[in-house]
C-alpha cells in the first residue's frame, strides 16, 4: 500500500511532525514548519514544553519500571526520537516489553525501521478513538498479558480527542482491560495555560491532521477516574518528580510548560 492511500499528506500539518519540529527533528515538511512557526510566534515556550513533555515521559517510564511494570502500551507514540519508551524501560528492566501504537503511516514506517531486530518491541497501527480494536489486536495480545499489570501511556495525545469522541469512555475501556496494579501515564494540553497560546494553537491545529481540544485541570483530573494519582498528583510537566539530570530550566514558570501531567495507579 502506498503512502497516499494510507493517508500520507505532506501539505496538511501533521500532529506527529509538528511535535518532531518542536523537538528539533528533521522528519517534517514545509506545511508542518509553517504551522509550527505560527504557534511559536505567540508561544515560543512550546519548544521547551515539548522537551519537558519528553522528559516527563522518561521519568514516568523509569518510575513504572522501578515499581515492577514490565509491559508498556504506548498509544499515540509519535515519531521516534531519543530516549524512546523501550530504551528507557530496558535500562531499568531488560525484560521489558513495549507495544507502540499510532495511526499515522509516517510514524509507523519510522518506528518499524528503528525497532527492526529489537526483541520485546512491537509496532501496531491503531486509532485511540477505537480502544477496543487496539486491545484486541493480535500483535498487542501476543506481546502484552493483560492479566498482569501494564503501563498505558497517553502522552500528549488525549488533547487530540474531542469531547464528541467520548474521551472518558475511551479511557474507561482501557482501564477495564488493565489488571489491578497497572498504571496510566497521561499528559494533556490545558486551557489553564496562556490564553494567547491556547487560542493560536487551537486555530492552527484546526487545519492539521487532528484538531486540538484543551481541557482545564478539573476535566483532566476526571479522566483519571478509577485511578489513584501517585504523588505529586496532577501537576505541570516540570513539577512531576524532577530529576537532577533534567536540563529544561529555562521555562519561566511551571505553567509555561502548557501541559498538565500525572500518573495514576489502578487499585
Amino acid at each position: 500500500m502506498d503512502q497516499e492511500s494510507q493517508g500520507f499528506d505532506p501539505d496538511t500539518p501533521n500532529v506527529a511532525r509538528l511535535y518532531d519540529y518542536y523537538l528539533g527533528g528533521k522528519d517534517n515538511f514545509p506545511a508542518d514548519r509553517a504551522a509550527a512557526e505560527r504557534i511559536l510566534q505567540v508561544a515560543p515556550e512550546l519548544r521547551a514544553a515539548a522537551r519537558a513533555n519528553r522528559a516527563f515521559l522518561g521519568r514516568a517510564v523509569r518510575h513504572l519500571a522501578g515499581a515492577g511494570i514490565r509491559q508498556f502500551l504506548d498509544i499515540g507514540t509519535g515519531l521516534p526520537t531519543q530516549e524512546n519508551v523501550h530504551q528507557v524501560a530496558t535500562k531499568v528492566a531488560p525484560d521489558s516489553r513495549v507495544v507502540y501504537v499510532d495511526l499515522d503511516p509516517v510514524v509507523l514506517v519510522h518506528a518499524r525501521a528503528l525497532l527492526d531486530g529489537q526483541g520485546g518491541t512491537t509496532v501496531v497501527q491503531g486509532d485511540l478513538r477505537k480502544p477496543g480494536e487496539i486491545l484486541s489486536h493480535p500483535d498487542v495480545t501476543h506481546t502484552i498479558d493483560f492479566s498482569r499489570p501494564v503501563g498505558v501511556l497517553l502522552v500528549a495525545v488525549m488533547h487530540f480527542i474531542a469531547e464528541s469522541e467520548e474521551p472518558q469512555e475511551i479511557i474507561a475501556t482501557l482501564r477495564e482491560a488493565m489488571a489491578p496494579g497497572s498504571y496510566l501515564v497521561m499528559s494533556h494540553g490545558t486551557s489553564d495555560a496562556s490564553a494567547a497560546a491556547a487560542d493560536k494553537g487551537t486555530e492552527v491545529y484546526r487545519n492539521a491532521s487532528a484538531q486540538l481540544t484543551l481541557r482545564d485541570r478539573e476535566r483532566i483530573t476526571a479522566l483519571f477516574e478509577g485511578f489513584e494519582l501517585v504523588e505529586p498528583g496532577l501537576v505541570w510537566l516540570p513539577e512531576w518528580r524532577p530529576e537532577p539530570a533534567d536540563t529544561i530550566d529555562f521555562i519561566d514558570s511551571p505553567a509555561s510548560s502548557l501541559i498538565l501531567c500525572g500518573v495514576g495507579r489502578k487499585i
